[in-house]
């Protein structure tokens, strides 16, 4: 039995996934050739090359642009429908998917048009593939918050197809405090609320995430590390982390695997989780990210099992359904530790 096998049979939770990063160069070519948009790209494998990027703003404008063959209802659900296969495959049983609404709605595509796509792919997901999911709406915060409180005002009538709103994209330069009053406004209407935070920007932006935006959990936060008060709050609240390990290789917070400091986090009591954030443009979904990171680290069946329990205990899922999961992830690390 290897750790590969292992990794195949943990129950895991996605809870940092973007699902326009989620988009494979076939189905980007497939959806352009559907709706007669010209890519500048001449084949799949013109856009792999493209793929191969070392900053998160160069990664941004080819997502950016790879999201503009995302036109119609079919395209959001092919997309979705994807990922969640791909989910399957790889014993992800629940996840929680961000969408960000202004890439699309700033093209001229409809609110309705996008979350109808996506929502019927998670329905599907759920009856036909046995994924659980919940919906995160994200806002971009290299716009202002007058865009994002535009796009609040659109998902209001989604309300029951959305359960939490998120910030993402450019994050230096932009911190949680430009977005105070919207998450004031989505925490009135009932939202749930998480932030990119600690990624590329500072220790500081964490703080304004818990402070200002009243988050559940923080997306990224790796560089609370460099702030030993910020430690102690996060360990004693269990605020989780939705760590990316590839995407922080990929982007260059460290330069290869074996320097991730996840490893250190979950030894110092954090409640850290191993996600793949955007997987088409970063090299590996779930099963690639946790192999990778346990080989790399060297962690030990416990420690694999620690981060997968995680993934459920930092979730919105129901106290009785997270159990279920917990005893799943307890039988299998069992079995591959005996």
């Amino acid at each position: 039995m290897s750790r590969q096998d292992f990794i195949e049979e943990l129950p895991k939770a996605e809870l940092h996934l973007h699902i326009e990063g989620s988009l494979e160069p076939e189905l980007m070519f497939k959806l352009a050739e559907r709706n007669n948009i010209n890519l500048k790209f001449k084949s799949v494998e013109e856009i792999r090359e493209a793929y191969n990027f070392s900053n998160l703003q160069d990664f941004l404008d080819i997502y950016y642009e790879g999201a503009g063959v995302l036109i119609k209802e079919q395209d959001f659900y092919d997309l979705t429908w994807e990922y969640l296969e791909k989910c399957a495959r790889e014993n992800v049983l629940h996840t929680e998917i961000f969408f960000d609404p202004q890439t699309h709605t700033d093209r001229g595509i409809s609110f309705e048009t996008v979350i109808n796509g996506i929502h019927k792919a998670l329905v599907d997901g759920q009856e036909k593939l046995g994924v659980s999911s919940k919906l995160i709406m994200c806002f971009l915060r290299h716009l202002d918050e007058n865009a994002a409180m535009k796009t609040l005002e659109m998902a209001l009538p989604f309300k029951d197809k959305i359960v939490g709103v998120g910030l993402d994209s450019s994050e230096v330069g932009h911190p949680p405090s430009k977005f105070k009053n919207v998450f004031a406004k989505a925490l009135d209407e009932g939202f749930l609320t998480v932030a990119h935070a600690g990624e590329e920007g500072p220790p500081e932006y964490i703080w304004e995430a818990l402070d200002l935006l009243k988050v559940k959990r923080i997306d990224h936060g790796v560089r609370s590390i460099e702030d030993p008060k910020l430690m102690e709050r996060l360990i004693a609240e269990r605020m989780p982390l939705t760590v990316c390990p590839f995407s922080n290789i990929k982007l260059c917070v460290f330069k290869e695997l074996k320097d991730h400091n996840i490893g250190t986090l979950l030894e110092k009591g954090l409640n850290v989780s191993i996600n793949s954030d955007d997987p088409a443009y970063f090299g590996g979904y779930m099963n690639d990210n946790y192999l990778g990171t346990m080989e790399a680290l060297d962690l030990s069946y416990d420690e694999m099992g620690k981060i997968a329990r995680n993934s459920f205990e930092s979730s919105f899922l129901s106290e009785s359904e997270k159990q279920k999961y917990f005893d799943q992830i307890a039988e299998v690390v069992n079995k591959y530790r005996n």
